[in-house]
């Protein structure tokens, strides 16, 4: 089965994840994907192949090559539930460069001007949306790629290798794909996922990354005789908000730059709430951001009263570059693949997280790799065929002989 074949099937299986659910995993639709990976691993001939109490899916290819390393291979199954997740209706076409009609009867278009990406793929065949769902490459692209390498591995068993540990986690969108990951039954001396975007790119830096609930508790009263005695929780959250650095936002910052970003927000009169993510890839400045935040608070409080805001900060995961480069071999045989297949390797800072991030602070180094998909978690999000062909053929040149 080709790559192409195999991303087809999988994104056909609704697999979106819920960050309201205390489940892991953290919805039923994530189970029809794992169950069909473990009957597939299993048909394949892969060994110890198990699906556990959570949807985590692991198993192995046992190495012919006593001196290789054991290496891993992670993927997730789950997709952003930002846009919907089904049903998927995608197509192939080849793309010559123009805007791209997703959707005629609805007037959605993917516009070349909007998307720098289109540019760079002219002359591939690439896999889009009907502008009605995401695609969910990511990160059914890292999953299609690692089980066509695979099925490669074990249909030439004349390759030599170390031992090939392969691993599919549930609800890596919502920041959890590594809470319940069994790294020592895993096996492998260090890993790679396959969840980024150019192939020839490679992330070993990431954003250090915390959320931030801020509860803001008023006073409602009737507004004719409020003078002295309302103290309105939604404007006294307008207020908390104004108080955050106005250009440390996603819509100005890039590259390295950190930014504090509201999610979500609700309130009245009686009881307000602000939802943030707080990212940095320095983790000095990550903690003076926390730190700003608490002292914005405190602030706050002394002018409106004890306990009028709280605020909850919840770390989620930090910059693996620290741990990474413990194992510079690790990056160097990834540029060395990279190579091999005729590109430059790029070292690229995620702004954002991958399962590897938390894994690489819990005992398993893992860089991330790319898959071919552009655009991510939304509904203009597509995948360059030659692309995910290639990291197939990145796979063999970093892990066989």
């Amino acid at each position: 089965m080709t790559v192409q074949e195999r991303f087809l099937t999988y994104i056909s299986m609704d697999t979106t994840s819920d960050e309201t659910s205390d489940t892991c995993p953290s919805t039923q639709r994530q189970w029809a994907l794992a169950r069909h990976l473990e009957q597939e691993m299993k048909k394949l001939g892969l060994q110890n192949v198990r699906l556990d109490a959570h949807a985590y899916v692991y198993g192995f290819i046992p190495g012919n090559d006593p001196d290789a390393p054991a290496i891993g291979l992670i993927a997730h199954m789950d997709t952003v539930d930002a846009v919907p997740g089904s049903p998927i209706h995608p197509r192939v076409i080849h793309y010559e460069g123009g805007d791209i009609v997703l959707n005629a009867e609805k007037g959605i278009v993917m516009r070349e001007k909007d998307f720098e990406s289109l540019r760079k793929d002219r002359g591939s065949d690439l896999i889009v949306t009907d502008g009605t769902t995401l695609l969910g490459a990511d990160d059914k692209a890292g999953v299609a790629e690692i089980m066509t390498f695979c099925e490669f591995v074990m249909a030439h068993p004349e390759m030599k290798h170390g031992k090939i540990c392969i691993g599919f986690t549930p609800d890596e969108e919502i920041g959890r794909g590594a809470d319940l990951f069994d790294v020592a039954g895993f096996g492998a001396d260090f890993a790679y996922t396959v969840d980024g975007g150019a192939v020839d790119e490679i992330e070993y830096e990431n954003f250090n990354a915390a959320s931030a609930k801020v509860v803001v508790h008023g006073f409602s009263i009737h507004p004719g005789s409020a003078k002295n005695k309302m103290r309105n929780a939604a404007r006294m959250a307008i207020e908390f908000h104004a108080m955050l650095p106005a250009n440390e936002i996603p819509e100005c910052t890039e590259g390295y730059e950190g930014f504090y970003h509201l999610n979500h927000m609700e309130g009245e009169e009686q009881q307000a709430q602000l939802h943030y993510i707080i990212r940095d890839h320095d983790k000095q400045k990550f903690e003076q951001q926390k730190e700003r935040m608490q002292k914005i608070a405190a602030y706050l409080n002394d002018k409106y009263g004890e306990g009028s805001f709280e605020l909850i900060l919840r770390d989620s995961y930090y910059n693996m570059k620290e741990k990474v480069q413990e194992k510079p071999q690790v990056i160097e045989r990834a540029q060395h693949a990279i190579r091999d297949c005729g590109m430059e390797p790029k070292a690229v800072p995620i702004r954002g997280g991958t399962d590897g991030a938390r894994l690489s602070f819990m005992g398993l180094v893992c860089p991330n790799l790319g898959t071919g998909g552009r655009n991510y978690h939304g509904v203009y999000e597509y995948a360059v065929v030659r692309e995910m062909e290639a990291m197939v053929e990145i796979l063999k040149k970093l892990i066989l002989k």
